[in-house]
């Protein structure tokens, strides 16, 4: 696919700058345009769309390895990324953000817990084009080899069509192994919740303290799904609209006695 322009690409993610899943992200993008990188200097992962409100931010200019990149260290949440890249760093609009790739799944109901994807969606409401990657494996040397075809090829795609108003991508990808991924399917989120589990314990003052536990339920049979999807070895790609209006239940509250 030949681009009219070179493409000005913000890469962001939640598992800090140092993380192998945006070392990876950050060597395939390089091939498609000019690449700039503000990511958070430490793990924000779970953060959701937080940002900081009540504590100072810091952004240093770094370097990690020896690609053509521009590269930022943020003190901040993924969503703080996406903001000081867009107000204070970056000189134009990007063409595309790009997050990820993340350590993990963000299918399903993960997608509102999620840093990575509240990164693509804070720039989606700056009317920037965006996605968000994850890959389903959390060990730290995952492999994303496998991944990173179906990363580039999803970015041009984007880049060539443009998203509707309003929608960003979020795009899961199999966990690499010897079987071939068979392709992408485009899939709603799968109907699932968390079944959480707090292990209490004391502290040696007598404090007690909880550490989150879960165990993840699939309650959706469909086959148009992301976790059928994924489940049957194909990368997921879910559009997800920002604006959270249930429209359909305007007429239903239009009948209560407000």
């Amino acid at each position: 696919m030949i681009l009219s322009k070179e493409p000005l690409i913000l890469v962001t993610n939640d598992d800090g700058i140092t993380a192998p899943g945006i070392r990876a992200l950050i060597e395939v993008m390089n091939t498609i345009g000019r690449v700039v990188v503000v990511a958070p200097d430490s793990p924000q992962s779970g953060m959701g769309h937080a940002i900081t409100v009540n504590d100072t931010l810091f952004c240093d200019r770094m370097h990690l390895d020896d690609g053509p990149q521009t590269e930022y260290s943020c003190s901040g949440t993924p969503a703080d990324c996406v903001k000081l890249a867009v107000n204070e760093i970056l000189d134009e609009t990007p063409d595309l953000c790009v997050s990820g790739i993340n350590h993990g799944s963000n299918s399903s109901i993960n997608v509102i817990y999620s840093g990575t994807m509240s990164a693509a969606v804070e720039a989606g409401t700056q009317e920037i084009p965006a996605i968000g990657f994850s890959l389903l494996d959390y060990d730290l040397d995952a492999n994303f080899e496998q991944a990173k075809k179906f990363v580039k090829h999803i970015a041009l795609e984007c880049l060539q069509n443009g998203l509707p108003k309003g929608v960003v991508l979020n795009v899961n990808i199999p966990k690499a192994s010897d079987t071939p991924i068979k392709g992408i399917k485009i899939a709603r989120q799968a109907h699932a919740h968390w079944i959480e589990d707090f292990d209490k314990r004391k502290s040696p003052q007598g404090r007690s303290y909880y550490w989150l536990s879960g165990e993840f339920k699939n309650l959706d049979e469909g086959q148009d799904t992301d976790e059928w999807a994924l489940e049957n070895n194909y990368v997921s790609v879910v559009p997800v609209q920002f604006d959270l209006t249930a429209y359909k239940a305007i007429n239903e509250l239009n009948n209560w006695d407000l």
